[in-house]
């Protein structure tokens, strides 16, 4: 199936979407992926959420550039394995196109360093966190930067889930000091979710803190290409530790910043979703997005 749309529609939606919009498009994901296989009509998706058929075709298009029964066809399982297809030579194929030169890490232009193992150790000790809550099209994002970069984006599914989504970012570096502040953080929001803003002579900037082996299984990460997947054992023969595939998994399950650093790229090697630390609801709309984003030919 090819599935093309226009990056310049989908660049203007996401920091233009209303909770309401987003939880439409949730409950919508959520019914599609538990009856996928009966091929749902727009009609049974729209009652269950409540909306007019063509109310919600507009919207889905809107959000991903994709219909709703097109969505049906990106998530099912062949769709999967499609992503997956060459795994193993994907992380090799990204260097021979360019991805990881210093313009371009990825599809979303990101350049990158990291806190030295001394700054890691004192868990964040004298670090300026600043943090705000901007919307995205996959919910209220939680976006959190310091002097140096963006370090942290996290996900709530709606302003009640905000407290908890913030307590599990801040655990990660106790000793920071954390200030709330949307303006600081709004300029990162729109850089991530706006397509258009994703410029090779203008890399987004991030910060990574974490160990040794967690950095260099992000700096990975970044290598996965818009529209494809690899997984957890190939990243661990890419690092060589081909038998560091759990090690290789934990890792990817404390990334912090997600969506940048495309954790939610990595499957299983059937083209199962695994886990996914927002829930895989999201994770399955990140991917049927990017699918829509990227015309990808899934």
């Amino acid at each position: 199936m090819t599935m093309m749309t226009n990056p310049n529609t989908l660049a203007a939606e996401p920091l233009n979407a209303t909770p309401s919009d987003y939880d439409a498009v949730r409950r919508t994901v959520e019914l599609i992926t538990e009856t996928w296989r009966d091929q749902p009509s727009l009609e049974t998706m729209a009652a269950h959420v409540g909306m007019e058929p063509t109310r919600l075709q507009k919207l889905f298009r809107r959000w991903c550039g994709l219909t709703p029964k097109a969505f049906v066809q990106a998530i099912t399982l062949d769709t999967a394995r499609d992503l997956l297809r060459d795994s193993a030579s994907v992380l090799d194929a990204s260097y021979e196109v360019g991805l990881s030169g210093p313009g371009r890490l990825h599809d979303l232009f990101v350049s990158h360093e990291a806190m030295s193992p001394g700054e890691y150790a004192a868990r964040g000790a004298g670090l300026d966190i600043a943090w705000g809550f901007h919307p995205s099209p996959f919910g209220d994002a939680l976006v959190m930067a310091t002097p140096r970069g963006l370090a942290g984006i996290g996900f709530a599914d709606d302003k009640a889930d905000r407290a908890r989504v913030l307590a599990d970012m801040t655990a990660r570096w106790p000793r920071a000091n954390f200030h709330e502040d949307a303006a600081a953080t709004a300029d990162y929001a729109r850089r991530v979710f706006h397509p258009d803003l994703w410029r090779p002579d203008d890399p987004l900037r991030v910060v990574f803190i974490g160990t040794d082996f967690e950095i260099r299984v992000w700096e990975t990460l970044l290598r996965i290409p818009l529209g494809r997947a690899t997984t957890y054992s190939d990243i661990a023969e890419t690092l060589g530790k081909p038998t560091a595939a759990r090690a290789v998994g934990s890792a990817v399950g404390r990334n912090p910043i997600s969506f940048v650093v495309p954790c939610h790229r990595v499957l299983g090697k059937s083209g199962s979703l695994c886990g996914y630390h927002w829930g895989l609801t999201r994770k399955r709309a990140i991917l049927g997005w990017e699918a829509g984003l990227a015309g990808a030919d899934i």
